[in-house]
């Protein structure tokens, strides 16, 4: 691997060397993925938002400053482009979660035990679809990208206290949803 840094990469690059922006691709593409497919489910329209947000990175990492990471850079690109998409294909299920983020690790499940957890799967999903936009974005940053609150603060350029708020209300809601479904 290459045991250059971000910023040597990007240096190399606005000297005009192209394939300093190919290892920073190569470095970043499948955690980028990862952040775009949390928010987008289809996996064609995620692979094809990860290929704009590189463009994107591509043609505007001549004018980067290195107030933030080349990660947190990008991660706001591709957070940006894939609820713009949501917005322009006006998509109602916004985030998609793994039943595996909720299923135990045992191979000797009981039928009836694999089923709860396949209903509490869904009553979760639902739970969280339910969620207004922005208690959604710090949620599924928070639990499940497990960002500190002020990487996302920068990435949603919001408050830090504002982001916590958030989080309270969206956990609280999905308490009650579950409560009150099962």
């Amino acid at each position: 691997m290459d045991q250059r840094s971000d910023l040597e990469l990007i240096k190399e690059f606005k000297d005009g060397k192209e394939q300093a922006f190919n290892q920073l691709v190569l470095r970043y593409q499948e955690r980028i993925y990862w952040v775009v497919r949390r928010l987008i489910p289809d996996h064609d329209q995620a692979d094809d938002i990860v290929q704009d947000v590189f463009v994107k990175a591509y043609h505007a990492l001549k004018s980067f400053k290195g107030d933030s990471s080349f990660y947190t850079w990008a991660y706001r690109i591709a957070v940006n482009l894939s609820l713009n998409e949501i917005r322009r294909r006006k998509v109602h299920r916004t985030f998609s979660i793994d039943e595996s983020d909720f299923q135990y690790e045992s191979d000797e499940i009981h039928p009836l035990e694999k089923l709860e957890n396949e209903e509490r799967t869904r009553l979760i999903k639902k739970a969280i679809e339910r969620l207004p936009e922005k208690q959604k974005k710090v949620f599924v940053l928070r639990y499940y990208e497990e960002l500190p609150y002020e990487k996302i603060a920068k990435i949603l350029k919001t408050s830090v206290g504002g982001l916590k708020a958030n989080y309270f209300h969206a956990v609280r809601k999905i308490g009650e949803y579950l409560k009150h479904e099962m």
